[in-house]
């Protein structure tokens, strides 16, 4: 497996007089025959791209009837890497990435908005790395934590915006400040993703599926992810004067079983599209 930092480059110097070695067929102290010149690897541009999807954008109504939008939805990633992995990696069957290919396209931590996606596309820019081995990466992976500055300060996730229903309106933020980790296969969608060609550019998408916590007001009541969503009328009941503005460990000492809920849903919101992911700190796959 070769493994490709591309966000740090360095040139080593070697001091004068250390012996390196020398090859089979030379006698020390005889020059080193001149070796040949590698061809130059075939590469090209690997981005990685963040997508709350159209919930994320345009609002979403909740399994219980809660019309949603997000002034923004901020998400803190971290250690994003993407893989060619052979086997196939399948995060619901366990085991880990095969990779013969490993490039750590970022390697810091990088703050983005959801809610507002810019430059005329519908999901965000996370980090791109130039110079990656071609080929099709079908694994990707990433940290969430708390960031250290910004206007997520101090969490990995922060919703914030406006809920109504029947003619109530609720001013709410959703401060979560735990970490995850998301170790994913495939991106699967409407096209292929990752696919990277000699001088091009390719990109992968870490998707945010937002329905798996509030539903889907859309589908019906018995529908699989309505089931499992939290919905928003527990924290609704929460708010004062139509505001609420809550953490997670507020959250815990309030409304015990809804922060159960929420820890429980929480690491099966992160996806590669309709492609699966596997949370590594709790091994759920989402």
């Amino acid at each position: 497996m070769r493994i490709h930092l591309l966000s740090l480059a360095g040139l080593i110097f070697l001091a004068p007089g250390i012996i390196i070695g020398c090859s089979p067929d030379q006698t020390p102290g005889e020059p080193q025959a001149q070796q040949q010149s590698q061809p130059q690897e075939a590469a090209g541009t690997l981005q990685v791209r963040a997508n709350g999807e159209e919930r994320a954008r345009e609002g979403l109504v909740s399994k219980d009837g809660w019309r949603i939008t997000f002034d923004n939805l901020y998400a803190n990633l971290a250690d994003v890497t993407a893989y060619q992995s052979e086997p196939a990696f399948d995060p619901e069957q366990g085991g880990e990435i095969q990779a013969q290919e490993k490039v750590v396209v970022l390697d810091e931590v990088q703050t983005v908005d959801l809610a507002q996606s810019g430059d005329g596309q519908d999901s965000v820019l996370v980090a791109e790395a130039s110079n990656v081995p071609a080929g099709q990466y079908n694994a990707l992976s990433w940290r969430m934590v708390p960031a250290t500055e910004g206007p997520a300060q101090g969490q990995t996730m922060v919703m914030s915006g406006t809920a109504e229903k029947e003619g109530r309106t609720i001013n709410f933020v959703l401060n979560i400040d735990r970490e995850f980790e998301y170790v994913c296969g495939e991106y699967v969608g409407d096209e292929r993703k990752g696919i990277v060609q000699v001088g091009d550019t390719a990109d992968l998408e870490a998707t945010f599926h937002l329905d798996h916590l509030f539903g889907d007001g859309e589908t019906s009541a018995d529908d699989p992810i309505n089931q499992g969503a939290l919905g928003f009328e527990p924290l609704a009941t929460l708010a004062q004067n139509g505001n609420l503005q809550i953490s997670t460990s507020q959250l815990q000492s309030q409304s015990p079983q809804t922060y159960q809920q929420l820890q429980e849903i929480l690491p099966s919101i992160g996806h590669v599209g309709e492609g699966h992911c596997r949370e590594a700190n709790t091994q759920t796959v989402g």
